[in-house]
């Protein structure tokens, strides 16, 4: 069980030196007791205290990296139950299901297929992490595309089988990949943890129910593996979405170790269609799924669920931004208009759109607001007409046109004025209010 802030501080070296950024050991024991700090924050304690003190600093809920290279990912690691709460931190990993007996031929074209689904987005590259590897029935072939895959293309893989013989070959070929092997049983559950042990590899463990998972995590954990993730076995709708509510309950509300690690969710054993899975694993993105596994990768359901998990594994506290400075758009030349708004995201991507798709070329200055939108921004002071116009002159645009006009969004029109005074020799013109007219706006000048 994890240690109250009382206990913690009984075994830190109570020097206050306030190193940590905090000013007393006491102040930074119930940080670390309601995990706001880390323990490597405290240069002082003794590698005994750090032993007892593990359990405390540590996750309720195990952080598991899986793969290897760019498409690298953590799952787990989360400390709230509610997004509002704090954050949650390391997003969902989307994989999709390839067998063993599909040709090479057909795979080479389907890892060209997949690769290609990668979004630009708020600055980040959206994509899904990885492939799992299901054993059709041939071991040779088995082997054969798993390192096909980890050879051949960035994605992570999982290896999917109850063959003990086939899971080892498939391990040695792509060990580099780091792959999740695919999953200790009541069967197997000696071979499969051997095994796992043995390579160093995450290994997922799968039961019949909840319940049943706890003696083979305990089992596992017993023979030293840390780095599970769990399937409760359900495939229905209803049940895997409580299944996975109570793991998440059970580890972060009544502090289970036996449960504390991320899940693995199958829409592609849930449904019969692509569209209903994307459904089901919208709803595992949100609660709690730390993997989900669909039979296919295709852009209209994809990039939904990428945009979903990028809203929802971001800090509701802190707006997410996009960075100040000079937009190009559509091929601007020294005589395209200039448009200025605000550097909260969504505001960016909706005018940057709007205006990418009137075909028109421009340019599109991001002034800071600290995330804020328009209208927000100008009621808190963050878009003022002196400022916008400060940094007007600053970014450098005017290097880079022939001509002195500038629109600004029509929610700030009452900055008009201000930058009038900032930006003598300017015209500064209302634009829309709302983002939607922008295209006429511009096609009517």
């Amino acid at each position: 069980m994890a240690l109250t802030g009382i206990q913690i501080f009984k075994l830190l070296p109570k020097t206050n030196c306030k190193e940590c950024g905090v000013p007393t050991c006491l102040a930074f024991a119930m940080n670390l007791a309601s995990g706001k700090a880390e323990l490597d924050q405290c240069p002082y304690v003794s590698d005994e205290a750090r032993e007892q003190l593990a359990e405390a600093s540590a996750p309720p809920i195990r952080p598991v990296k899986l793969g290897a290279g760019v498409r690298a990912f953590t799952a787990g690691g989360e400390t709230v139950l509610y997004r509002h709460e704090k954050t949650f931190y390391n997003p969902t990993g989307i994989c999709a299901l390839v067998s063993s007996d599909i040709s090479a031929k057909d795979l080479e074209k389907k890892l060209k297929e997949y690769n290609a689904f990668q979004y630009e987005r708020v600055g980040l590259n959206l994509r899904p992490q990885m492939l799992a590897v299901k054993n059709a029935g041939d071991k040779d072939a088995f082997v054969k595309t798993a390192k096909a895959i980890a050879e051949k293309s960035e994605f992570g893989v999982i290896l999917m089988t109850d063959d003990v013989d086939a899971m080892t070959a498939a391990a040695d070929a792509c060990a580099f990949k780091r792959p999740l092997l695919y999953a200790a049983t009541a069967d197997n559950v000696d071979a499969m943890g051997a095994l796992a042990k043995e390579k160093g590899l995450p290994l997922a463990v799968k039961a019949d129910s909840v319940e049943a998972l706890l003696p083979l995590t305990e089992k596992l954990t017993g023979m030293g593996l840390k780095d599970l993730v769990l399937d409760p076995g359900s495939r229905e709708i209803k049940q895997s979405l409580k299944d996975n509510v109570d793991i998440r309950r059970a580890a972060l509300k009544q502090g289970n170790r036996s449960l504390g690690f991320p899940t693995i969710c199958f829409p592609c054993e849930m449904a019969d269609n692509l569209a209903a899975e994307t459904m089901i694993a919208s709803m595992h993105i949100a609660k709690y799924a730390g993997l989900i596994v669909l039979s296919d990768f295709q852009g209209e359901s994809l990039f939904p669920l990428l945009v979903e998990r990028l809203n929802i594994f971001t800090d509701p506290q802190r707006p997410m931004t996009v960075t100040e400075g000079i937009y190009e758009i559509n091929n601007p030349d020294e005589n395209s208009p200039i448009l200025v708004t605000t550097n909260f995201a969504l505001t960016y991507f909706i005018v940057s759109g709007e205006i990418e798709g009137s075909k028109v070329p421009a340019w599109l200055l991001i002034k800071d607001s600290e995330g804020l939108s328009v209208l927000t921004a100008w009621a808190a002071g963050k878009f003022a007409g002196d400022d916008v116009g400060m940094f007007i002159k600053k970014c450098g645009i005017a290097d880079k046109v022939k001509h002195q006009e500038v629109i600004i969004p029509g929610f700030a029109a009452a900055i008009v004025g201000d930058m009038e005074e900032e930006l003598p020799g300017w015209t500064i013109t209302v634009g829309p209010r709302e983002a939607a007219h922008i295209p006429a706006f511009l096609k009517s000048r």
